[in-house]
């Protein structure tokens, strides 16, 4: 089983779309759907925004399904030289650029009890992703990278700024730091696969809600393509 967790509607309808058959539970306020996507076994939820919800979805997803991975899919603003809208970034590792102890000494990022600042994602998963997006949507659309998570919708230039130079971030988000940190924690595979709905700048507000469905559709289809390679 493959566990798919996407923080809004727009980021699952797509893929729930194509389970017309599904059981389903709600755990904690969060629905969770199970059945086949493209004859895979598969477990679908919608989280809801931040970091909190995110962990709260996962770990319930974890000890209730127990899949054999996990994918965090959904739009994000894209940080990195040469990331556009439209690109797809799968993740290297994940960090959370808001989780700041530098007071105690420790580095900007840095997570008490996995005592790591970037969690790396399964590198034989993100490979098969890469894979798979380069086929779709040809190579230079497809980047991987670190992946920024925190509490806030980044809408600022200079913020980003920091997030990138700081962390070598190719997008930012608001969930997948912490499914990283809950899959991590479990020793199960994950990856995170975002496709870019805006530049995470001072025009992304107005540019999220015109991209982010288009984008969903987009990741939608890969994530469909990608469900029988793992």
């Amino acid at each position: 089983m493959i566990g798919i967790i996407g923080a809004m509607d727009v980021e699952v309808e797509n893929l729930l779309a194509r389970m017309p058959e599904s059981a389903g539970e709600t755990v904690s306020g969060i629905r969770y759907r199970r059945g086949a996507i493209e004859g895979t076994d598969c477990v679908v939820a919608r989280c809801g925004v931040g970091k909190v919800a995110a962990a709260v979805c996962t770990q319930t997803m974890i000890l209730r399904y127990a899949p054999k991975a996990v994918l965090n899919v959904g739009v994000a603003g894209g940080t990195g030289r040469g990331v556009r809208i439209g690109d797809v970034v799968i993740s290297s590792a994940l960090v959370q650029h808001d989780m700041d102890t530098t007071a105690l000494g420790d580095p900007k990022g840095f997570l008490s009890g996995p005592n790591v600042v970037a969690i790396p994602a399964s590198g034989a998963l993100a490979d098969r992703a890469v894979s798979c997006a380069g086929r779709i949507f040809g190579p230079e659309r497809v980047h991987t990278g670190v992946i920024a998570t925190g509490d806030q919708f980044v809408c600022d230039s200079a913020r980003l700024k920091r997030i990138a130079e700081e962390f070598g971030a190719l997008a930012c988000e608001m969930e997948g730091g912490s499914v990283a940190q809950v899959c991590y924690l479990n020793r199960t595979d994950f990856a995170v696969v975002r496709a870019i709905s805006d530049n995470a700048d001072e025009q992304a507000a107005a540019d999220f809600t015109e991209f982010a469905k288009r984008s969903a559709r987009e990741l939608a289809a890969l994530i469909c393509a990608l469900l029988p390679e793992i």
